[in-house]
């Protein structure tokens, strides 16, 4: 059963979300890079395909996969059904899970449910969000605190989106002086805490500058998937910002080349890797350029609309990709799939 109300409506988080399902809002002119790569296919693996293990540490908690449902929505009831479905989802096939901004759960606490996702999904590690500019206006360590507490959280990730800020009708783009903020949030809080692009991606330089700051964990979150400037095009009501906002439909770093350049500013860094990815063979190369877990977002969102059953086979279908790929290589886990010299630059 679809879990979007039939009725339009202006809620912002509908409207998200409608936007995400039914118009183009993907990059144009740019992807996600991961086409530069292929893996030189091994026809002696040595290996029993059923014995590959898709076992995960992320921050110290193990996973049944080095995958997570990104952070996309919440803030209404039908948005907080999906929520739900996503997280009995991950609990089902062991996937990390991340949940929508909870800014506007802790500005009005009746929306606070449907960010609450603990008890759809008690045994994986579940990310709390909000928006880093928040720091800006206002929020500190109490409503990170809140945040958390909401979700059920184990991490948290404050998330980085100037051009959807510049965009959106409602936007805030108080950027100055905000890795201290993110430094001092780091510091305080008793939990990791993460940073995390929308879309743009996080390069190399600034992923140093923000583990130095304290960060625990970057998901690169790069171009090539979703275009946030091109969904708050079709929300705005002004005409010279709808114009610009096609300028930017090419904008970013694409999400291989974030992985592979924040990889290399820091070796051990905990690193998600997101943004525009399409199957398990692309979480397979992202894993191999140096993410410790590989994310996907809008691709999961019609499955998780339409119903439990599209949704469980989306899952299903990443997990036997990202297996072959392993298998059609020689790797029988993650350390082996991370070392291997079978991913070539095209």
């Amino acid at each position: 059963m679809s879990l979007l109300p039939s009725s339009t409506t202006g809620e912002r988080k509908i409207e998200h979300v409608r936007l995400c399902l039914n118009e183009d809002v993907g990059g144009s002119g740019i992807t996600a890079g991961f086409e530069h790569y292929r893996f030189r296919h091994n026809a002696l693996p040595e290996l029993n395909y059923d014995d590959i293990s898709l076992r995960a540490l992320f921050l110290g908690r193990e996973l049944r996969t080095p995958l997570l449902i990104s952070s996309m929505t919440g803030g209404s009831a039908a948005t907080g059904a999906i929520n739900a479905r996503l997280a009995e989802a991950a609990e089902r096939r062991g996937w990390a899970l991340g949940v929508g901004s909870i800014r506007a759960a802790l500005e009005r606490s009746e929306l606070a449910g449907t960010f609450r996702v603990r008890d759809k999904a008690p045994g994986i590690p579940v990310i709390a969000n909000i928006g880093a500019v928040q720091l800006s206006y206002g929020f500190g360590v109490e409503e990170c605190r809140r945040a958390v507490e909401i979700a059920g959280a184990d991490w948290l990730v404050l998330h980085l989106n100037g051009l959807q800020e510049v965009f959106q009708p409602e936007g805030n783009t108080g950027f100055a002086a905000l890795l201290s903020r993110i430094e001092a949030v780091c510091g305080e809080l008793e939990i990791p805490v993460g940073v995390k692009e929308v879309g743009w991606g996080i390069d190399g330089e600034t992923a140093l500058r923000l583990y130095d700051a304290g960060v625990a964990f970057i998901d690169v979150a790069g171009a090539g998937g979703t275009s946030w400037s091109q969904v708050e095009k079709f929300r705005s009501n002004d005409p010279v910002r709808r114009a610009a906002a096609e300028a930017f439909a090419d904008w970013g770093i694409p999400t291989a080349e974030c992985i592979a350049e924040v990889r290399a500013a820091s070796e051990h860094g905990a690193l998600i890797g997101s943004g525009g990815l399409r199957h398990g063979v692309d979480a397979a190369k992202a894993l191999a350029l140096g993410a410790d877990l590989a994310g996907f977002g809008r691709s999961l969102l019609g499955p998780a609309v339409e119903s439990e059953e599209a949704l469980d086979h989306a899952l299903a279908q990443v997990e036997l990709e990202l297996r072959t790929a392993m298998f059609g290589i020689g790797a029988p886990d993650l350390a082996s799939l991370r070392s291997t010299p079978r991913l070539v630059r095209r």
